[in-house]
């Protein structure tokens, strides 16, 4: 029996590294924000880079999955269902699955936020269109 047995992986297999991703390659049209769907590069996450001014955010929407935020520049008001909070450079913060949330750069510089979609494809649904 090989010593390291017992530390060999169980499960699914690793895949193979996917090559870096040019930022202009998942960029929304001509903002700051990147938009990356993880189902086309073998990955079970997806995310947005939001790098956003004073007073800007998404409107209400919700997810069939968490979504995880973290600061990585500014500050940013969180509303999750009724609940609302400051976030700043550092922190993190989670809306459940199916909660309606929305975040707002609520500082008076630029807000950098990564947001975290637990799925490999992004599926929202705003308030506005239901």
């Amino acid at each position: 029996m090989n010593k390291n047995s017992a530390f060999q992986p169980k499960g699914p297999q690793i895949m193979a590294t996917t090559p870096a991703i040019p930022a202009d390659s998942i960029r929304v049209g001509d903002s700051r924000t990147l938009r990356f769907e993880g189902a086309p590069h073998g990955s079970n996450v997806s995310f947005f880079l939001v790098t956003s001014g004073p007073g800007q955010g998404p409107g209400l929407h919700r997810h069939p999955y968490d979504e995880t935020w973290t600061i990585l520049e500014g500050e940013a008001t969180i509303v999750v269902g009724e609940d609302s909070f400051v976030a700043r450079a550092g922190d993190t913060a989670v809306a459940p699955a199916d909660a309606w949330h929305r975040f707002t750069n609520t500082g008076t510089g630029t807000l950098r936020i990564v947001c975290i979609h637990a799925s490999p494809v992004m599926i929202q649904e705003f308030a506005e269109q239901s």
